[in-house]
C-alpha cells in the first residue's frame, strides 16, 4: 500500500553501477549526485541515481536522497591521476611513459569501481520530517 509516510519502507533497491557512477562524481567533483527515492513510498522502493536540485520539487512529502557514501561501506580513496604517476614513477621495473599512465590509471579506476560495487552496505538510515529510519539494502546488478 502506498503512503506519504518513509517510515512505511522497509527495503530500498539499488544498482550496483548508480551508487558507483554517484559516488564516482562526488568524489571527482562535488556533482551532487545521490539516490533517490521518490514517494509514494512502500514497503519496497527504487532508489535511483539523480542529480540534487533543491529547487526541482515543492510537493509533499518530498523525495528521500541518499549519499552514495551512505551506501558504501569504507570505499577506498578514489584513484587520482597524481597519485598513479607517482606509484608508476616509483616503480623500479616500469619506465614512465603517458600510454602506460593512462593504462594504469584505467585499471586503478576499473579497480576501485569494483571494490565500490562489492562493498554495498546491507542497510541504510533514511533521513526525513520524522527522524531516522533504517532500511535493508539489496543490491542490484
Amino acid at each position: 500500500m502506498a503512503s506519504d509516510d518513509y517510515r512505511d519502507i522497509r527495503s530500498i533497491a539499488v544498482h550496483r553501477e548508480d551508487v558507483v557512477t554517484a559516488l564516482e562524481a562526488n568524489r571527482r567533483g562535488d556533482s551532487g549526485a545521490v539516490l533517490r527515492v521518490t514517494p509514494p513510498f512502500s514497503g519496497r522502493m527504487r532508489a535511483r541515481l539523480h542529480i540534487e536540485n533543491a529547487d526541482e520539487y515543492d510537493a509533499t512529502p518530498a523525495p528521500i536522497h541518499i549519499l552514495p557514501s551512505q551506501l558504501v561501506a569504507d570505499p577506498l580513496s578514489y584513484p587520482t591521476p597524481d597519485a598513479t604517476e607517482e606509484r608508476l614513477r616509483n616503480d623500479a621495473d616500469a619506465e614512465y611513459t603517458v600510454e602506460r599512465h593512462h593504462e594504469r590509471h584505467a585499471a586503478a579506476v576499473a579497480d576501485w569501481r569494483e571494490s565500490v560495487a562489492d562493498a554495498i552496505a546491507d542497510s541504510v538510515a533514511l533521513d526525513g520530517a520524522f527522524g531516522t529510519h533504517r532500511v535493508a539494502v539489496a543490491a542490484l546488478g
